[in-house]
């Protein structure tokens, strides 16, 4: 909101600059008139000049709380997923979220099974019956495939049911990923070993006219990997809470929050030590809704 408020302060008075810069050429204008216009010029440099102080407050307020989780944030959560393994998943995410969340993590206590980097692919609707048939061909024997017809449920149930659970097999993971990667539905990379909690990691709001349909893939795919591990926690920056954000999509759904938790301000020090709590949260059972944005219902972090 400030943003746009300076935005609009700021073209105000250029336009007024613009304007007495005509009526001085045009003559014969009063000295009232041009006094007025100044004024009021003047009236809006104040303006511009109060909310760029009151942005950069801001701005230094958000620093100071991110540096101060920085530098709590490990005692917080020290030893909290003591024993756990957890499996990430990046759809759009941004690497910095991926190396932060990763070393808190560990220093939690936590192991990393691995990565599985989605790919655009995934949510393309254009390209749903073609990952649909694929995972049919690439069920593991003996796996069984979710009822639900979505893409989101159908892929989760492939790769969480090789990776998470009783049914964790490592041949099985690796024919499953390395086909979705033939078919550039995830990146090529190592196979992930057995995970017992999920961190889905994601960006801010998606863009495009199938932007809430791409969206809602990555939710059902995070809810169906919930189903079948420990617990999952799907996270994402500023954005991420908006209609086409992950977070947003999710949280519009109950069925998915009830068992997943989710957090919407990664990119903050605050965010990334709130979704280590929140696999806590998961590993005892609860779901919760953390964040800045409006629909962050159970606060700004889980309890300690």
């Amino acid at each position: 909101m400030i943003s746009l408020r300076t935005h609009i302060v700021s073209i105000a008075a250029v336009f007024i600059a613009l304007a007495v810069g005509l009526l001085l050429g045009s003559g014969g204008v009063s000295s009232r008139v041009l006094g007025a216009v100044t004024d009021r010029n003047a009236d809006l440099q104040n303006q511009l000049t109060t909310v760029t102080a009151e942005r950069d407050g801001l701005a230094a307020a958000a620093r100071s709380a991110d540096e101060f989780a920085e530098r709590v944030g490990p005692a917080a959560i020290r030893g909290v997923l003591q024993g756990q393994r957890v499996l990430l998943v990046t759809s759009a995410a941004d690497p910095t979220d991926v190396v932060a969340l990763t070393g808190l993590i560990k220093q939690g206590g936590g192991a990393i099974a691995g990565t599985v980097a989605l790919t655009d692919a995934v949510g393309d609707p254009a390209r749903g019956d073609q990952l649909r048939e694929l995972a049919a061909r690439l069920l593991p024997s003996g796996a069984q495939l979710p009822a639900a017809a979505d893409t989101g449920s159908i892929v989760g149930g492939l790769v969480g049911g090789t990776l998470l659970g009783p049914g964790a097999d490592q041949n099985g993971a690796r024919s499953v990923l390395g086909g979705l990667a033939a078919a550039g539905f995830v990146a090529p990379g190592d196979v992930p070993g057995p995970a017992d909690l999920v961190l889905v990691v994601t960006g801010g709001a998606l863009l495009g006219v199938d932007a809430g349909d791409a969206a809602a893939v990555v939710a059902r795919f995070t809810a169906q990997l919930d189903r079948l591990g420990r617990g999952a926690v799907l996270v994402g920056r500023t954005g991420s809470a908006d209609a086409t954000g992950v977070v947003g999509v999710a949280r519009a759904d109950p069925g998915i929050t009830k068992g997943v938790s989710t957090v919407d301000d990664v990119q903050s020090g605050t965010g990334r030590v709130s979704a280590v709590l929140a696999l806590r949260e998961q590993v005892d059972g609860r779901a919760g809704r953390y964040g800045v944005a409006a629909t962050a219902s159970d606060g700004a972090s889980p309890k300690a």
